[in-house]
Formats: structure tokens, sequence, C-alpha cells
């Protein structure tokens, strides 16, 4: 990295994310300074704690380092990727946790609460944004279902008997939603369909 002559700041992201495999401990914290905010933010947004939202970040930051080597940036940013992996050690603790059930009158809220929450303040502009606008876009019933899904840890079972409706009616909503949002956040286009 130093080769290039380049002060740390202004290395791509991709080619930090590369100089991680070498195992240079120069890099590895170059690393961790420059994305150390993004997993924590996210961690914290996701657990509301500081103190395990310090655990999940050390947590993230080791399996990036393991797993640097899968990194595929067709898939996405390298910001991006390091939401993703942080927001799900995030909900692996929180499901570590009993689940605290959910008041009904507080389910017509949880599509809003993917389009303003406080991981916004930790996400970039660009992952936050987007995702936002990506469930918003998605038909109300699958929306509703990937959120209790994927932000509240629910079972598609759990969907199913709280929305009243068959198990495979809750597996094909979450599904659907799923689909969607991975094709409209590697496309940029949402399908209402």
């Amino acid at each position: 990295m130093r080769r290039t002559g380049l002060p740390w700041e202004q290395v791509p992201d991709e080619a930090l994310l590369a100089g991680l495999m070498t195992g240079d401990p120069e890099i590895a914290v170059a690393f961790v300074r420059r994305f150390q905010r993004r997993v924590f933010g996210v961690a914290v947004a996701v657990v509301g704690d500081a103190q395990l939202a310090e655990d999940i970040a050390q947590q993230t930051f080791e399996q990036v380092c393991r797993h640097a080597q899968v990194y595929d940036p067709r898939r996405g940013s390298v910001r991006s990727w390091l939401s993703a992996i942080a927001h799900n050690q995030a909900v692996d603790a929180l499901r570590a946790y009993k689940a605290t059930p959910v008041a009904p009158a507080d389910l017509e809220s949880m599509p809003e609460t993917v389009t303003d929450t406080p991981e916004q303040h930790a996400l970039t502009a660009e992952a936050a944004a987007e995702l936002r606008r990506t469930v918003a876009a998605l038909p109300r019933d699958q929306a509703r279902a990937v959120v209790m899904a994927g932000i509240y840890g629910m079972t598609a079972q759990q969907v199913a008997d709280f929305e009243k409706v068959p198990l495979g009616t809750a597996k094909t909503r979450i599904r659907a939603a799923m689909a969607k949002l991975r094709a409209s956040l590697a496309t940029g286009r949402v399908d209402h369909d």
C-alpha cells in the first residue's frame, strides 16, 4: 500500500481490504480506523447498547480479516459489505437474548422504522437511503414481512401467526421481498409487482 506513496486516507477501500490478507498490522490499523465509526454505529443502532456494540464491532473486524478474500466488488462497496456484516453480527447478538413481544399497534409502523431509523445516521447516505427507498417501494405486505423477519428476527411461522396468514404466504412474502431487495440494490430500481 505504502509503496504507492499514497497516505492511508487516499488508498481506495478495496485496496485496503485486499491489503488485510497480507497480515500487515499497519494495514489492519488503517482499515479499522477508516471503518470503526461505521461498524460501531450500525451495531449500536441495532442493539442499543454501547458496550455490546463494541464487542460486535470487534467480532465484525475479526470476521472481515478472516474472510476478506470472499469480498466481491460486483455485489456492493466495501462499506456496504462491512455494514451488512456488522448488522448481521448485531442481529445474531440480539437473537441470543430472549425475544421481546411487540405490541400489535407498533407493527403498523414497522415498515416506516426502516425508512427513519438511527441506522440512517450510522450508515453512509448512499447505503441507508438506497435501502430505505427500496423497502418503502415494496408492496406493504411484503415490506411488513421482510421487516418483521429481517429487522425484528421473527421466524416465518411467527410472521404468519401475527399476520394471520398461512405459513406459505408468509414465506412467499419474505422471499419475494428479499428477491426484490437484492435485485433493486444490484440494479438501482424496484419492481413493484
